[in-house]
């Protein structure tokens, strides 16, 4: 049985670390070996990226929430708490724009939330 050789598939193996390295700085570009490297570390911290950008997003949303509230005289966690013994399901993300975009809507929602945190506690 005749040898196979692996060339074609190596190359083309290859030409796929080395696009994906272009634009890299020194060696990193045009060496298999450290452009594979490269690529590979720069995929490993893309995909933890994708993670924190949703950590990232909560937490502002969560800090522009509480800044809103507290201009209105309650705590986050007090809204909060409101909010979910009225039965509102707004998600964070849904707050944030209303605290920016619409004061007053917001503050009915604190209001209501006021509310009902005042009625739970008496």
């Amino acid at each position: 049985m005749a040898r196979v050789k692996g060339g074609v598939t190596k190359k083309r193996r290859h030409k796929k670390f080395l696009k994906l390295a272009k634009g890299f700085y020194g060696r990193k570009k045009n060496t298999i070996k450290r452009a594979t490297e490269q690529v590979m570390k720069g995929m490993k911290a893309a995909y933890i990226g994708r993670k924190q950008k949703k950590r990232d997003f909560r937490r502002l949303w969560i800090a522009r929430i509480n800044a809103a509230c507290r201009m209105n005289g309650i705590t986050y966690s007090r809204f909060m708490d409101g909010m979910n013994k009225a039965g509102i399901d707004l998600n964070r993300k849904q707050l944030s724009e209303l605290a920016i975009s619409d004061p007053a809507a917001f503050l009915k929602l604190v209001e209501t939330a006021k509310a009902k945190v005042l009625v739970a506690t008496n």
